[in-house]
Formats: C-alpha cells, structure tokens, sequence
C-alpha cells in the first residue's frame, strides 16, 4: 500500500511504525456552529482510509479532537448571552447528530481542548526551556521559527518569502514576524487558566501537539485533514512538536482535497457553505456520502445540487443493479432445486 506523503511530496509505501497497528490523528471541528459538507468531506475520507487499513487486519488507534476554546466560540458566547462550555456542546452534540448519519465509524477518543489545558502548558515550558520559545512581560508566549531550520518544508514554504506574506500578523513583542503564540495572556471578559506566565489561554496550533502526544506518543504513524490546515496549522504544529520530543513526531502527514462551490474553497468564513442538516432536507446522507467519495481524496471536488441528484440517481442504479442480481440468483436457484 503507497499513500502520498504531504511532508516528502512523494507516495512513500506505507509502513506502521509497529507491526499490525495504525494510530491515526485527524484534526477535529472548532465547535462554533453547525458542520457543514467541507467538514464533512475530510471525515468521509479519513474514514474510508481507516476502514482500509481496518480491512488489511491493521489494530487502528483513530484519534480526533474538538477545538472548545477559540475566539469564534467566545464571540458566540458574547452574542448569545451563555458560556462558551455551552456553546461547546450544543455543537459538538450537533456534529455527531450529522456527521452519524454519513456512516462514519466514531473515532477511539475525542479529546478535547480545555480538558489538556496541563498538557499544553508542559509542552510550552519546554519549548521556552529549550529557547525555542520566548515570552514578554505581559504573558504571551510566542514559538521562535527562526530556531527551526526545518520551518516550511511540510507546507513547501520559504521563510523569506513568508515574512513579506499577507498572512502574517504584525506584533511588536515578537522576534520574527512569522513567530506564532502558544499561550494568549488574558483579555477581561474572556475564559482564562492560569499559568507560569500569567493567566491566559492556548494558541490554537499547541493543541493538537498535547493531544496527539498524550494518545498516540511520541511517534505515530498519520496526521491527517483538510489541504487548507497545511499551512499554518500543520506547520506550526509540526515544529513545536519536533522541537518539544527531539525531532519524533507523525511519519505520514495526509490531506484531503477542498470542496469548492463556484471554484471557491466552502468555508463559514465565506460564507458559502451548505449545513449538513440544511442538505439532509432534501438528499439523504448515503446521497451526500456518495457524492464526497465520487472524487479521489486529494483531488479539489466542486460542488452543487446537480451534482447531488446525479449521485442520487447512480446509487438507485447501484441498488436496482444488485435488486436484479439477487432475483437472478434466486430464479437460477429455483429453477435448479425444482428440477
């Protein structure tokens, strides 16, 4: 079995770190608002991935978090008047109503964020002890990117190039502009823990590093999710994590391909996209599951309500097709036991 590898940018045969099992980390919702068919086309296809490897006799350790602490969760907390734990789990129970009905196999853990607030706090005092993070006078932490030369070479970018990109933040207490926070001091008004550093709360790339550590050790085998996490999610992570367990982290870094309306990337931020329970009105979800495996996992699926009917009606071929087989089974059978 050969899968493409998004760090070496080549397909690399697969082989498990430990004989006969698979541990798997893929990168959950941020639970804010409803899962919409994006969502649903990064777990659709890590789910037929595991169930492959599932298939091959492979023990697979499936591990996917919930982000519940984040700034879009704070502000729908503000708007709507209730706590952000709240909020957290009004979708988070939303997300499995959905994404269960696609006939997707449930992962072994779904940690979540403010439950490792300790472990991330160990990983950040680790990384400051090894002086690849740095800290300022009012409680941020920031990862150093200069310190790791390694810094680009999942997502194939050049720091040079970064530091001129629009996607950098412009912070003053920071090294290098490309320097992201590990640890937010506290703003009045919002959910804090405290710290060595003063109280705050985590960046958003530390977490995943605590969790896939704590469930899956040091070194496993996939990380996976969505192509827009590659950078700088998946980049930031990965360089926090190798510099934090002296260069083990995940083997296979593996990501699924945008689904685009219009060649546009479906996201809330653009507001373009379709819930799943809005979808579920009108197609049901062996349709939807249908239509997000009808492309190979990498490729950019593009989509709209035509391309649904169409896979409604090749799964009502597919169904009359193994219909007539089985009649064709039972008269052959029949007309054999009758003579």
């Amino acid at each position: 079995m050969k899968i493409y590898n998004t760090l070496t940018k080549i397909k690399e045969e697969f082989i498990p770190i430990n004989k006969n099992k698979v541990s798997i980390y893929i990168c959950g919702v941020t639970v804010y608002d409803e899962c919409h068919l994006g969502h649903a086309r990064a777990y659709v296809c890590f789910d037929v991935i595991r169930r492959y490897l599932e298939h091959l006799d492979y023990k697979v350790n499936y591990i996917q978090n919930f982000t519940d602490i984040d700034d879009k969760i704070i502000a729908k907390a503000q708007q709507t008047g209730v706590s952000i734990k709240e909020v957290s789990e009004k979708y988070i129970d939303s997300y499995f109503h959905v994404i269960d009905k696609l006939d997707i196999k449930r992962a072994d853990n779904y940690p979540k964020a403010t439950d490792h607030i300790k472990e991330m706090q160990e990983i950040i005092s680790i990384l400051i002890k090894k002086e690849y993070a740095y800290h300022d006078d009012d409680g941020d932490v920031f990862f150093d990117v200069q310190k790791f030369k390694d810094y680009g070479k999942l997502s194939g970018k050049n720091i040079e190039e970064l530091r001129a990109g629009e996607r950098v933040d412009i912070n003053k207490e920071k090294h290098c502009p490309l320097d992201f926070v590990l640890w937010k001091k506290a703003k009045q008004g919002e959910p804090s823990w405290d710290s060595p550093w003063g109280a705050g709360r985590p960046g958003w790339h530390i977490e995943c590093s605590a969790m896939s550590l704590k469930y899956l050790g040091k070194s496993f085998d996939i990380h996976g999710g969505g192509y827009d996490l590659i950078f700088p999610h998946h980049e930031n992570e990965r360089a926090q994590s190798l510099c934090a367990t002296n260069g083990s982290f995940a083997k296979y870094w593996m990501h699924n391909g945008f689904l685009t309306i219009n060649k546009e990337k479906m996201s809330k931020s653009l507001g373009n996209f379709f819930s799943l329970r809005d979808i579920y009105e009108k197609y049901a979800p062996e349709v939807v599951r249908f239509f997000l495996l009808s492309a190979h996992y990498r490729s950019q699926i593009n989509f709209s309500l035509e391309s649904l009917d169409e896979s409604k009606e090749r799964i009502q071929r597919c169904y009359l097709m193994l219909k007539n087989i089985k009649l064709r089974f039972w008269q052959e059978n029949y007309e054999y036991n009758s003579k």
